[in-house]
């Protein structure tokens, strides 16, 4: 029975196969690419995949266009995930531990309902996590996904995927990221400052009017939102790099 999935682009691959010949040294630093023509030979790739590539790698500043001069490889190497997105609990420096609080089923809310085209009355996946670093409580995770159906529309595997591992130490966006199900995933995230509220304010045995970083992420592949999350990070916690993919 053929798969339903969402299929990885070719410039997808393309973008990561050029980002990790700047990482060994192939297209160092500060170095002009080859041309287009050449590029696309040395590559084995047709010119219009690779052109989108390179257009997602200057959009990205990992390369630079100049007239007259060419394409030329920024002097900051890109840093390991610039190009994928990486679940939180990998972010944090020292020793990680997802400890879950919910794994349910519920309709959405209105914050849902804006990221996730979802109907108001639907049944949808909620997790919520507690990220220990160095078994101190660094960040307090909440994802909601599509409702099975939508999922396996995007891959077959993923509603079941989501029930077996809902018990174990991940997070949504960790099963989501598996190559396994290789889906060309991209994520939008914004970034505001409140409080951390009686509730969360428990989570962390952290007085309410504790200050916090509120990131909102939403993760789609292609066109189709997967996923939205909210990332609850206290002050004292360790810095977390926000990292975005295409």
């Amino acid at each position: 029975m053929p798969e339903n999935r969402t299929r990885r682009r070719p410039s997808v691959d393309l973008y990561e196969r050029i980002v990790e010949g700047i990482r060994s040294g192939e297209y160092p630093p500060g170095s002009t690419l080859p041309s287009e023509p050449t590029l696309a030979a040395e590559l084995g790739v047709s010119r219009p995949a690779l052109r989108e590539a390179l257009i997602l790698l200057q959009e990205d500043g990992v390369i630079t266009v100049r007239r007259g001069v060419g394409r030329t490889v920024s002097t900051s190497t890109p840093r390991k995930g610039f190009e994928r997105l990486t679940p939180v609990e990998n972010l944090f420096p020292g020793r990680t531990r997802v400890r879950a609080l919910t794994r349910s089923f519920e309709e959405p809310t209105d914050f849902v309902l804006q990221h996730l085209p979802v109907p108001a009355n639907s049944e949808i996946g909620f997790w919520e996590s507690v990220i220990d670093v160095d078994d101190w409580p660094g960040c307090l995770v909440q994802e909601w996904t599509l409702p099975d159906e939508a999922l396996a529309r995007v891959h077959a595997a993923l509603p079941e995927a989501l029930e077996t591992v809902a018990a174990r130490r991940r997070t949504m966006l960790a099963v989501l990221s598996e190559r396994e199900y290789d889906l060309p995933l991209r994520g939008s995230s914004g970034v505001t400052a409140t409080v951390l509220g009686k509730q969360r304010g428990e989570v962390f045995e952290r007085p309410p009017d504790t200050p916090v970083v509120l990131i909102t992420q939403v993760v789609s592949a292609e066109n189709t939102p997967l996923l939205v999350g909210k990332y609850v990070l206290p002050s004292g916690a360790p810095a977390v790099p926000l990292l975005q993919s295409r």
